[in-house]
């Protein structure tokens, strides 16, 4: 899934560093160009890994604007082209050779290891010359004009990896990701923003412990946003500067999918899913009862009949399956591609923006409930309603 798919799954970050204030095109085409993908298709290397065009893939080139600028935006992908030779197929040849080694050394009974290790090797060479290297790519947006940068991926390997070859491209700048509590900094200003540090339970500022020791907030906003909506309170207003006016109507809700987790009556850590539509929402109801906390939930937004979903990561705010409303590129002959492709492209980060603003309008609403006075009689609601009263 790239830039262009009208559902995606993305990771935000913002970067650390300062761009140069004159030749940024030139500076950003050096850098791209410095640690480009390298073709592997005519040679046996396993893998190959480095930036390319979102629109031509198989072209590594950053010497025109139009191909990776626009506007505040710098785009680009990660391509990584790997051969994998099946376990099956590797140890079926290996097995055929070290049997011929045998017939010309009947006094063996088996080959010894260091020829055992010369046969896969060389096994191993014959056929990566005759395996095709398999791409993939991953769309990357970087929004100079507010520091975010989007990564089109939540696998966890992926990001290290991008994480890694980001920084190697762009020395002395790093991509930070923007966890709940990241995202909670941005959103806050003043005494709020005080009582969030205060409610800091990460014992140093590593991204990891921010993550791993302040669960809460993403746990306590999707349980928060869960009760809201069970209890009619779905409708909520523009907070947060973007594409959509302060004050402006919208309605929000969980329902689809929501994944909960916690610890099992014999030890250990159990999770309990519930999909579909939900009524009553009684097996939420059941396993919060016992203890299980939010982890997981598909978020549904609604602004002028004009649909949005995703599936928020608790622990890290990744949007899995974001779902904005449908935009097409149009394939007709008679079409110029590129200006088509680079009008879908703005139209989709304007959806992409209008759905982060009403994201970012909920959760501010949650903090300002959470870090003040009103959370305990949003606690005394949320009680009863896992009550029944």
């Amino acid at each position: 899934m790239g830039v262009y798919a009208n559902t995606v799954s993305i990771t935000q970050f913002t970067v650390t560093g300062e761009l140069p204030k004159t030749e940024l095109f030139e500076w950003f085409s050096r850098k791209l160009s410095d640690r480009s993908f390298q073709s592997i298709e005519n040679s046996t290397e396993e893998s190959s890994e480095g930036w390319a065009q979102v629109d031509k893939p198989d072209d590594a080139s950053f010497e025109i604007p139009s191909e990776f600028w626009r506007d505040n935006f710098v785009v680009f992908s990660l391509r990584r082209d790997q051969r994998k030779i099946p376990a099956a197929v590797l140890k079926s040849h290996a097995g055929r050779e070290e049997a011929l080694f045998l017939v010309q050394n009947p006094n063996l009974r088996r080959p010894p290891k260091h020829k055992r290790d010369e046969i896969k090797e060389q096994i191993q060479l014959r056929l990566m010359a005759r395996c095709l290297p398999v791409p993939s790519t991953v769309d990357v947006v970087w929004d100079m004009k507010s520091g975010v940068l989007t990564f089109f991926s939540l696998g966890t390997k992926v990001i290290d990896r991008f994480e890694d070859i980001f920084r190697k491209t762009f020395e002395g700048f790093g991509p930070v990701i923007i966890h709940p509590f990241a995202r909670a900094r941005k959103l806050l200003d003043g005494q709020l923003l005080d009582a969030l540090d205060a409610a800091n339970q990460a014992g140093s500022d590593a991204v990891a412990a921010l993550i791993r020791d302040n669960q809460w907030l993403g746990c306590e906003f999707m349980l928060w946003l869960l009760q809201r909506g069970v209890n009619g309170e779905g409708e909520y207003a523009i907070s947060c500067p973007g594409q959509i006016a302060n004050g402006e109507r919208f309605s929000a809700w969980i329902d689809d999918r929501i994944q909960l987790q916690g610890g099992g009556e014999e030890g250990g850590i159990q999770k309990v899913t519930v999909s579909g539509s939900q009524d009553s929402y009684l097996e939420a109801i059941s396993a919060l009862k016992g203890g299980k906390r939010i982890t997981s939930a598909t978020i549904c937004i609604e602004k002028d009949e004009n649909p949005w979903k995703l599936t928020l990561k608790g622990d890290t705010f990744g949007f899995a399956s974001f779902k904005c409303p449908q935009v097409r590129v149009e394939k007709d002959s008679t079409v110029d591609q590129m200006n088509e492709r680079e009008a879908v492209f703005y139209e989709r980060m304007f959806l992409m923006d209008q759905g982060i603003q009403m994201f970012d309008s909920l959760y501010t609403l949650f903090l300002k409930e959470r870090l003040s006075g009103a959370w305990n009689g949003r606690l005394l609601a949320i009680q009863a309603w896992l009550a029944g009263e």
